[in-house]
């Protein structure tokens, strides 16, 4: 028996995925791969771990989903899949922008100055 690789059954997420891919850059590519793996693999990200690794006004891309635990002290920018209610009110309050992938894809087709978070 063979095992036939199927991917995300969600299309916005098989969407998103395509879309990324035919960018044809670097960082949009290596993106694609990392969320059309498996959902267990992708990154659950806590708010105390993004604080910690990250600067003030940095564009960070999450290829997962933002937990609540923990407080932003500094102001950056946020795309990922999901998060939680939490997660969005402790980040708004921050004085951070909690954007989707597609959005920044959007305004910085280049990707430059974007940093994957995992």
């Amino acid at each position: 028996m063979s095992h036939k690789i199927t991917g995300p059954s969600n299309f916005y997420v098989r969407k998103l995925i395509r879309d990324l891919w035919k960018t044809k850059i670097k960082i949009w590519k290596k993106l694609s791969k990392k969320i059309s793996g498996p959902r267990r693999n992708r990154v659950k990200a806590n708010l105390y771990r993004i604080n910690k690794k990250t600067n003030k006004n940095d564009v960070i891309v999450i290829p997962g989903k933002i937990l609540g635990m923990g407080e932003l002290d500094h102001a950056l920018t946020i795309a990922c899949l999901e998060y939680s209610k939490s997660a969005k009110k402790k980040v708004e309050s921050s004085g951070s922008k909690l954007i989707t992938i597609e959005e920044l894809l959007e305004q910085n087709p280049k990707g430059n100055g974007v940093r994957i978070f995992y």
